[in-house]
C-alpha cells in the first residue's frame, strides 16, 4: 500500500492531499510509527519526570549522559540544549577565540560554520571527497598553520569522516579534533562509534536525526576528565559551584523531559540502525544505475540520516516527485562559504558540484518496500524524462 505526502510535509510547498483511499502520507522521516511503536515507554517516561518535578538537571540526565557514553565507548558524555550548542562548548573548552583559524567544511548545516564564527575565530574551508561528502582528509594538512585552534570534520548524511588520516594529521600538528556528529550517532568507523573516534565530538538529538528527542537536544563527548569538566561548567553558566562562576558559559543544559524521551529511544535504536541500514541497501541496489547513490567507505557503516542521491536537472525531478507525492529535501543548496556572514573564495569545486546535484529522499527505519518501490519508479521515471 503506498502512502502519500501531504502537502504540509513536502518543503517545496506543493499542495498535495493525503490518498483518497488511505488518508495516509508517505513522510521524509517518520516520527509518529516510531512514538506508536515504543508509547508506553515514552508516555511512562514523561510522567515520572512530571512527579518528581525536576525539569531542569533532573536524574534522568545523568542517567542518559551514562548510557550515551557507555554507546559510544568514551567515559565522558555531557547532555546540551542542541547539538549546536554541544559544537560551542566544544570549542569554548578549547579557548577557541578571536584569532584563531578552524579547518572544516563547507558542505554541511550552518551551525558548524556558525559556532567557529560567533566565537571570532575564522573558519578555514576544505573541500570535500566527492564520493563520500565528507571532508577530504587529503588537503587538510595544507591549510594548517600556528593560528590553526581545531578540525572539525563533518559525519555528513550518516557516515563518518575519514576519522585515522584526519587525526593523524591532527597528532602530527598537536591539533585537537572535534567531530561533528549531528549526523552519524550510531555509525561506525572501523569498529569504533560515532562520538568515540577522536578526544572531542557533538551530536545533535534534533527530531529529525537517528537518534532524536522531542525538541532540541544535543550532546558532546569526550575522552579527557578536565575538557569533560569544563563542559559541564560551560553548559550551566561557567558555574562549577553554586553561584560560583569560574568562566563564562552559556545556558545550555539539556532539559530532563528530552532526556526520558531520549532513553525510551535508547531501547529500540539499535534495531532502528539496522533497519536504516536496510532501507539504505534497497534504495542503492534499486537505483543503481539510475541515479548516483551514496558510497560507503570501506570500514564504515552509515545511519542514514538521510539518503542523499544526485541528479541532473534537480528542479524539474522535484517537480515530479512532489506531484507523485514523494517528499524530498536538499541539504545543502548553497556552501557555507558561499554565505555571505562566512564567505570566503577558496575553490570548493566538489561541494559546489554536489550542492548542485544533492537529492535526499524519504528515509527512515519505518520505511516499507512498497512505499520505496514508488519513490524509485517515480524517480526513475523523472530522470528519464
Amino acid at each position: 500500500m503506498v502512502r502519500r505526502a501531504c502537502g504540509a510535509r513536502i518543503r517545496a510547498g506543493t499542495s498535495i492531499q493525503p490518498n483518497a483511499a488511505t488518508g495516509a502520507c508517505m513522510q521524509l522521516i517518520d516520527l509518529q510509527a516510531q512514538y506508536h511503536r515504543i508509547k508506553a515507554d515514552v508516555d511512562a517516561r514523561i510522567h515520572a519526570v512530571l512527579e518528581h518535578g525536576r525539569y531542569v538537571m533532573g536524574p534522568e540526565i545523568e542517567e542518559l549522559e551514562q548510557r550515551l557514553a557507555d554507546y559510544v565507548g568514551v567515559p565522558h558524555c555531557i547532555g546540551l540544549s542542541s547539538g549546536t550548542d554541544a559544537l560551542l562548548v566544544a570549542m569554548m573548552a578549547l579557548d577557541i577565540g578571536p584569532g584563531d583559524e578552524v579547518i572544516t567544511t563547507p558542505f554541511t548545516f550552518i551551525a558548524t560554520g556558525e559556532m567557529i564564527g560567533l566565537l571570532g575565530a575564522t573558519p578555514v574551508f576544505v573541500d570535500i571527497d566527492p564520493r563520500t561528502y565528507n571532508i577530504d582528509a587529503t588537503l587538510i594538512e595544507d591549510r594548517i598553520n600556528e593560528r590553526t585552534k581545531a578540525i572539525v570534520p563533518v559525519s555528513l548524511f550518516g557516515q563518518i569522516a575519514d576519522m585515522d588520516a584526519i587525526n593523524a594529521i591532527a597528532d602530527k600538528h598537536g591539533v585537537p579534533v572535534i567531530e561533528d556528529a549531528a549526523q552519524s550517532f550510531g555509525a561506525l568507523y572501523k569498529g569504533r562509534r560515532s562520538g568515540g573516534v577522536s578526544s572531542l565530538a557533538a551530536t545533535s538529538f534534533f527530531p529529525a536525526k537517528p537518534l532524536g528527542c522531542y525538541g532540541d537536544g544535543g550532546a558532546a563527548f569526550t575522552t579527557d576528565s578536565d575538557l569533560a569538566e569544563r563542559m559541564r561548567e560551560l553548559r550551566n553558566h561557567g558555574q562549577s559551584a553554586p553561584y560560583y562562576h569560574p568562566r563564562l558559559g552559556i545556558n545550555g543544559r539539556l532539559d530532563t523531559i528530552q532526556a526520558a524521551v531520549l532513553l525510551a529511544k535508547m531501547e529500540v535504536f539499535e534495531d532502528e540502525v539496522a533497519r536504516r541500514a536496510e532501507v539504505g541497501a534497497r534504495y542503492s541496489d534499486m537505483l543503481s544505475g539510475i541515479v548516483t547513490t551514496p558510497t560507503i567507505a570501506e570500514g564504515c557503516t552509515s545511519v542514514f540520516a538521510q539518503y542523499t542521491v544526485q541528479v541532473d536537472e534537480r528542479d524539474r525531478v522535484r517537480a515530479v516527485l512532489n506531484e507523485a507525492g514523494i517528499p524530498n529535501a536538499v541539504y545543502y543548496p548553497v556552501p557555507l562559504n558561499r554565505q555571505p556572514p562566512l564567505y570566503s573564495d577558496v575553490a570548493i569545486p566538489h561541494s559546489e558540484a554536489a550542492a548542485e546535484r544533492v537529492l535526499s529522499l524519504p528515509m527512515h527505519p519505518y520505511l516499507d518496500i512498497e512505499d520505496q518501490k514508488h519513490v524509485v519508479s517515480t524517480l526513475e521515471r523523472a530522470v528519464a524524462k
